[in-house]
Order: structure tokens, then sequence, then C-alpha cells
């Protein structure tokens, strides 16, 4: 609710869409569009893209390793339009960097304004998000995971040490 309100105050009158990262991001940016439009009082378009192709790091999977490719959908036009992008984690900024490409392509939009549920630090790429529901400093060691009741049946963050084999 606190990320809808500070969207809206930042945005004022401007024609804003919501755009969600596959998968869990693409989820909580349909909840942040349910929430923006109660306030507003409007429809406000809702896209959702996949990045698996985007990603710099496609090459060096392990053989047969595929990426789970989702469909991507940004359905209204970019022009002139605010797009708040929506993922459940930002870490390294790779997805995050990886989504603008993805959106690039179907258009340029006036403005891309990054929003994500928890920043657990750790930079690789100069991205810093706009709006964040929590910071949650962590380890390189450390792994976050956000589970999300349409998925999995629970709402909840959890970190735990990663387990190395």
């Amino acid at each position: 609710m606190r990320i809808a309100h500070e969207i809206i105050e930042r945005n004022g009158d401007d024609q804003v869409a919501i755009v969600g990262i596959h998968t869990r991001g693409a989820l909580i940016a349909r909840r942040l569009r349910e929430l923006i439009e109660e306030l507003l009082g409007r429809p406000v378009p809702l896209g959702e893209i996949d990045i698996s192709f985007y990603r710099d790091d496609v090459g060096a999977r392990p053989p047969g390793a595929q990426p789970v490719v989702h469909s991507s959908r940004v359905d209204f036009p970019l022009a002139e339009t605010t797009v708040v992008l929506v993922d459940d984690v930002l870490y390294t900024g790779r997805t995050a960097r990886a989504g603008i490409e993805a959106l690039f392509d179907y258009g340029r939009p006036a403005c891309v304004q990054l929003a994500v549920l928890v920043d657990r630090g750790h930079r690789e790429l100069p991205i810093r998000p706009d709006y964040v529901g929590k910071n949650l400093p962590t380890s390189r060691s450390e792994r976050v995971y956000v589970r999300v009741e349409e998925l999995d049946g629970v709402d909840e963050v959890e970190i735990t040490e990663e387990v190395t084999a």
C-alpha cells in the first residue's frame, strides 16, 4: 500500500503504467496496479515481461539448463507514459537492466521507474530503485526468497544461508 501511495505522490496526474518482471514481479505488479486503481479511481495499464533472453548470463548456463520462458505482454503505447517496472528482489541489478532492455523493445517510455519488494544490496550495476518495500541487508552467502499466495500458498519473505554443493 505504501508503494502505491508513493507512486501516486511522485507522478501526480502523469500517465502511469505498471509492468512486472516474470514471475513474482508480475504478480506483485498486479496487486500494485489494483491498489493504484482504487486510489486513483481510474484504470492503470498493466503489462508483464519475460527477461530470460535479455540476461547477460543466458549463454553461461550449464548445458541443457534452458530458462523457463513466459509470455510477455505490453499492449498499450509507451510513449508519454511513465512505466513502473516491478520486481520482487533487487540484488546485483542485472535483472532490472534486462527488464529495461526488454521494455524498450516495446517502445520508448517517457520515464522508467523501478519498484521492488526487497532491496538486499550488493549491486554490480548502477541501478537504484525508486520504490522499496523493505531494505534487507544481507551477506552474499545468504539467499532471499519471496513467496506469494498465488504461487506458493503464502505471502512471506525468507532469508536463508545459501546451500553449496
